[in-house]
């Protein structure tokens, strides 16, 4: 029961990200580059604080760093961006989708044997991803939006590729959020809309950077080793549909049948690749 507890409180936090980045955001209460720069700078300090205090010592060399950096502000920057005109569950739904279809894509690359069922799965899941940018439905989302939505699914992907290869997660990401600091705040100051910042703003991106990310994750890798691969994954599947459900409850967003049926086709899709690869 505490292990389910702690595996709902990350797939919450992981949804929050969303909610708290359309809020600040969407509301007009910070600049989505300001906000992605607070995020990735608090939950830099966050992250290696605990790995300071764990390992006594934090090291941002290693493996495939620039790769995990470029990526990770790849996801940063489209994740925050996307959140000027995109609802929250929806863009969690893109994310998500688009996330499984990248290392899809990249274990076809990496020509990893794929089952029929993964196939089907990946089929299905692209199919829903494709309802919701088909105009004239009632689960389209703003083309510019969802195209910087997806381009932060791509680089989630590939950070989750390259972090297969991390031999310490934690410490890597850690490592990663430091190194992501400058580059956002280059991104930042050349992207500067004009738009105020404000105290609710700052706070909002402080509580996604060191509560929903840096903490977040911690507690993600600390339960990932209790868990089986494919529980893991299905746990996961309920991100997007909490997203939904809080953008509905604390922003009060729409939830047409049409994105009900898209979330279901794109998690759907997700939960046959999972099964294909257990």
């Amino acid at each position: 029961m505490r292990l389910f507890a702690l595996v709902a409180v990350v797939m919450v936090a992981f949804a929050a990200n969303s909610v708290l980045n359309r809020l600040a955001v969407g509301g007009g209460w910070i600049d989505a580059m300001d906000f992605a720069l607070i995020r990735v700078m608090s939950g830099a300090v966050a992250l290696a604080v605990l790995v300071l205090v764990r390992d006594r010592r934090l090291s941002v060399g290693g493996p495939h760093r620039l790769a995990g950096v470029l990526s990770l502000t790849l996801y940063l920057a489209g994740f925050s961006a996307a959140y000027r005109t995109l609802d929250a569950g929806a863009g969690a739904l893109i994310l998500f989708g688009g996330v499984q279809v990248t290392m899809f894509a990249g274990a076809l690359l990496a020509r990893e044997p794929m089952p029929p069922l993964r196939w089907i799965g990946a089929l299905v899941a692209l199919s829903g991803l494709a309802w919701m940018f088909w105009p004239g439905n009632g689960a389209s989302v703003p083309l510019l939006a969802g195209a910087l939505m997806a381009a932060a699914a791509v680089g989630w992907g590939i950070y989750s590729l390259v972090g297969r290869r991390a031999g310490e997660p934690l410490r890597a990401t850690a490592a990663n959020f430091l190194l992501a600091v400058p580059v956002c705040a280059v991104i930042a100051l050349l992207a500067r809309s004009g738009a105020t910042i404000t105290g609710a703003g700052i706070v909002l991106a402080l509580v996604s950077g060191i509560v929903t990310s840096g903490m977040g994750y911690a507690l993600w890798y600390a339960v990932l080793p209790r868990l089986a691969a494919s529980v893991a994954a299905v746990a996961q599947l309920t991100v997007p549909v909490i997203a939904v459900a809080g953008g509905a409850l604390f922003l009060s967003e729409p939830v047409p049948l049409a994105l009900i049926a898209a979330c279901a086709l794109v998690l759907g899709g997700v939960a046959l690749s999972v099964l294909a690869r257990r």
